[in-house]
């Protein structure tokens, strides 16, 4: 019997430990899956930690893409409105000296010359404004405004009123647009 205990006791033996290994190797792979699933749930946040830096990489340069279109188009405008200008500032003398024509034509009292004249001075103003040309009001006895006013010299005032103003103006100005292409030449009363 005593046999038969000992083989009994190492059957028994024999099947707890293939129990204990089954249990072990159970455990062992429910751990190796654990850490399989670890690993996939690390893969898986840094996955989506780079698709994270992708979508901000993406959207900082849809940003920057978004700026550059904005300020090229804002300098494209700004060429458009200031390309004429330099035409439009080598135009102004020709202006001067319509206005210095009819003042001489008016002397001479040729009525006829004087209407063409005019009239041709009248269209050149026009096509100028329909351009943005405006003139900056300028007279005697406004204030002077060193911001707006090219002073050229200044005069003792005729009066006391005068101090500080503008005398007489000896060159006109304009602007186009907003900006002041050519400020009034003024005297000031000093």
């Amino acid at each position: 019997m005593s046999k038969k205990n000992n083989t009994e006791e190492i059957d028994e033996k024999t099947s707890e430990t293939q129990i204990n290994n089954e249990e072990n190797l159970t455990e062992d792979q429910v751990s190796e899956a654990n850490g399989e699933s670890v690993e996939e749930v690390s893969v898986e946040e840094q996955l989506r930690e780079d698709l994270g830096k992708e979508k901000d990489k993406f959207l900082r340069l849809f940003a920057e893409f978004e700026n550059y279109k904005k300020r090229t188009s804002k300098e494209r405008m700004e060429l458009f409105k200031t390309a004429g200008q330099e035409v439009i500032v080598s135009l102004l003398p020709v202006m001067d000296d319509f206005d210095r024509a009819l003042k001489e034509i008016s002397k001479s009292k040729d009525k006829e010359m004087f209407k063409g004249v005019e009239l041709i001075q009248n269209k050149f103003k026009e096509t100028l404004k329909a351009k943005g040309l405006e003139e900056v009001k300028a007279k005697a006895g406004d204030v002077f405004d060193a911001e707006v006013h090219d002073a050229i010299t200044q005069i003792p005032a005729p009066s006391k009123k005068m101090k500080g103003k503008i005398v007489d103006v000896i060159e006109k100005g304009f602007k186009l647009g907003d900006r002041i292409i050519r400020h009034p030449k003024v005297v000031v009363g000093n």
